[in-house]
């Protein structure tokens, strides 16, 4: 009898799937990145969350929050009877994974669901408190996404609990599966930290966390050994690439540890696997554990077991009062972690047990936490703030609202929620802008035309300024005309000598019309292509200038490219290709495959290339550069890492030169379809139009008000 195999080549029930393109090709350039989130994978697709969620009686829902935090559960009791501290770690690691080098990561998307997040170590039995929220989502809907409840659960729970908070923005999308283009890591088990240089400085880029499956630091110390002093070192780098100075850091570590426990009461090798590893019947539960109930007293989750405070669901100073109330001395929990425990604990600061009984038990710090007494800049900030605790409050509020919506942008991408109405730096402020009138429009594209810039300099500054934008985060973009400012005017790939003269051009041509030198740097691409093409490019007005007090020079600076495709630019050779660079910023643009395609193509014909290489045409927008990117008449030699030359096949003769991010539009077998398709001879008018409309796209990228 033949064995019955399931049709569906990608059925998780079946162990051997054959032999696939990857297995045959590891090294085949995957496009796969360009195509996360379709509309056809998204439920929501024919729903405007950002309407619905305009229609959510916000007070209610934190209402209803508030109540279930006090309604502990018999499947996962609530530790000291509120759900608070449960959900303030839910959203602390929802929001933690936002790191500045590439802006991904964050609590925009409710990624926290999806793997690999929802099976992290350092997110253990975090599913339960999704699976406690669910009442709440399925009675609001459509108008509450499981990214803002992720991260309005953990302010209710802080507000609940007395803690000062500055509210929560309401207005972010859910993804519905994971994203796969976020690198989290190239270790091969969890808790690897093959990430590493010379230092623990050097952590590779765009890493944060110190070890994989980890949101922040490992709590026992580097590697679990407890030496404070190198913990410290790790809390700084981490922290810092997550966007937090010192004092921030503090703040957010004291206030958050001012709730809650962690938890380690047995052997860890009782606790089951992680949600995506474990058995079907469990219905996506992992980290079941065998140790007496598994739950409540019994719980294991990182294996560090105990509170920080003596009053774990109260705001107070006790975090701070109690670290440097005492000495402190390191010992192995339940479950074999290492754990600081109190010298000679009074009485008073003992603290009940978590299920209510009259057991009081030691109040316990991680060897990240000891870190802050050790290091003498934060136990400086510790000093302070616990002389001043409405400082302390303020700075925990002002540091914890940074955290949760620093991924989400400028404030034009707010939408409501109960926030208070305070701009910060790193929102990126910048002057709202007054669109020009059909005339004033007219009278800018006719002074650019006349300003002796050539087309390939008008479209290379419009690129230069919006393609900063990264979608991962909403930073950047032409929007604010910061690459007028400090950093982006002395980048290197932005040419900065060339770059004075064409931005003192645009300053006069601003002036002389009243209108903002961000709308005359896009408008001057639009004109670039247009006497490139002789065809209309449309344009959208109304950006602002920001002004340089109000630009983050250090935050900015982290969206410089080190590599850009698009302009055959590159500082040096990199661990990866440059076409794989290409494909990670065609992804934070939020570009599709044949979106890349036109733009690479169209800037090539236009002159765009910082080497030169790559530019075989007449500046004339076409689809010559696809036609002889094509042509069989040639055959292409390496010179170096990232230079090609191209010989006459007939005579020997070398008639042109590109880079890798030229030629795998003619190499990589989907580009090149679609490169075919574009070099067809009907095809022309389409491809300008084409281009044209992707041009657009991303200047209008972080155009959140449209």
């Amino acid at each position: 009898m033949n064995e019955s195999k399931c049709p569906f080549h990608g059925s998780t029930t079946q162990h051997n799937l054959g032999t696939q393109n990857k297995d045959w090709w590891p090294n085949q350039l995957n496009v796969d990145i360009l195509r996360q989130h379709d509309a056809g994978s998204n439920p929501m697709s024919e729903i405007d969350y950002k309407e619905e969620v305009t229609q959510l009686d916000v007070d209610a829902v934190k209402e209803d929050l508030k109540t279930m935090m006090k309604d502990s559960q018999d499947w996962w009791p609530a530790d000291y009877g509120h759900y608070g501290p449960f959900f303030i770690r839910m959203t602390w690691h929802a929001a933690g994974t936002y790191r500045t080098g590439d802006g991904r990561g964050g609590a925009a998307t409710g990624a926290q669901r999806f793997a690999p997040l929802n099976s992290w170590p350092d997110n253990g039995n975090l599913d339960k408190a999704r699976r406690l929220l669910w009442p709440i989502k399925e009675k609001y809907g459509n108008k509450l996404s499981w990214a803002d409840l992720l991260v309005l659960a953990g302010n209710v729970a802080i507000e609940d609990m007395g803690g000062p908070n500055h509210g929560t923005v309401l207005g972010r999308e859910d993804i519905w599966h994971p994203e796969k283009d976020i690198y989290w890591g190239a270790e091969d088990e969890w808790l690897g930290d093959k990430r590493y240089s010379e230092t623990r400085q050097s952590l590779e880029n765009p890493l944060a966390a110190v070890q994989m499956g980890l949101i922040y630091v490992n709590p026992e110390g580097p590697n679990g050994h407890p030496d404070p002093a190198l913990s410290a070192q790790d809390v700084r780098e981490t922290f810092k690439r997550m966007a937090m100075n010192d004092e921030e850091t503090v703040a957010l570590t004291a206030g958050g540890h001012t709730f809650g426990k962690a938890h380690g009461a047995g052997d860890d090798a009782l606790v089951g696997a992680e949600p995506e590893g474990t058995a079907i019947e469990e219905m996506g539960l992992g980290w079941i554990s065998s140790h007496a109930s598994g739950k409540g007293v019994d719980a294991i989750t990182s294996g560090i077991e105990g509170p920080w405070t003596t009053n774990p669901i109260q705001w107070d100073m006790g975090y701070l009062d109690l670290l440097f109330k005492y000495e402190w001395e390191c010992k192995k929990s339940p479950a074999g972690a290492w754990q600081w425990h109190p010298i000679d604990c009074t009485e008073e600061d003992m603290v009940p047990q978590v299920d209510g009984s009259s057991e009081k038990v030691l109040p316990m710090m991680t060897t990240a936490d000891m870190s802050l007494k050790v290091d003498p800049t934060y136990r400086e900030i510790c000093e302070k703030f616990r002389a001043n605790p409405e400082e302390f409050g303020e700075a925990f509020a002002r540091a914890w609202f940074k955290l949760l919506h620093r991924d989400m942008g400028p404030r034009t991408n707010y939408i409501t929620g109960d926030y208070k109405d305070v701009e910060y730096v790193w929102q990126d402020p910048t002057p709202k802008g007054v669109s020009l009138s059909a005339s004033q429009e007219a009278e800018v594209r006719h002074s650019i035309q006349n300003s002796g810039l050539s087309s390939t300099q008008l479209v290379e500054t419009a690129w230069a300024s919006a393609s900063t934008f990264r979608s991962s985060d909403n930073r950047g973009g032409a929007n604010g005309a910061r690459i007028r400012l400090a950093p982006q005017k002395d980048w290197e790939v932005n040419k900065p000598k060339e770059l004075e003269g064409i931005l003192a051009i645009y300053e006069n041509i601003a002036e002389k019309h009243n209108a903002s030198v961000a709308d005359v740097i896009v408008l001057a691409g639009a004109v670039g292509i247009e006497m490139a093409s002789g065809a209309k490019v449309s344009c959208t007005t109304g950006r602002g200038d920001a002004t340089q007090e109000n630009t983050d020079i250090d935050s900015f600076d982290l969206l410089k490219p080190k590599a850009c495709g698009f302009r055959n630019y590159s500082e040096k050779e990199f661990a990866v290709s440059p076409e794989e660079i290409l494909l990670d910023k065609a992804q934070l643009l939020g570009l599709n495959p044949v979106e890349l395609t036109l733009l690479i193509g169209g800037m090539r014909s236009m002159g765009v290339s910082y080497t030169g290489e790559g530019v075989w045409t007449d500046g004339t927008l076409s689809n010559r550069w696809f036609k002889t990117l094509l042509s069989m008449d040639v055959a292409w030699t390496p010179t170096d890492y990232n230079t090609y030359e191209a010989k006459e096949r007939s005579s020997g003769k070398s008639l042109r030169t590109a880079s890798r991010t030229d030629l795998v539009f003619g190499s990589n077998s989907e580009l090149r379809a679609v490169a075919e398709l574009y070099a067809q001879d009907d095809n022309n008018e389409k491809f300008i139009q084409d281009f044209i409309t992707v041009w657009n796209k991303v200047m209008n990228a972080d155009r959140f008000d449209l």
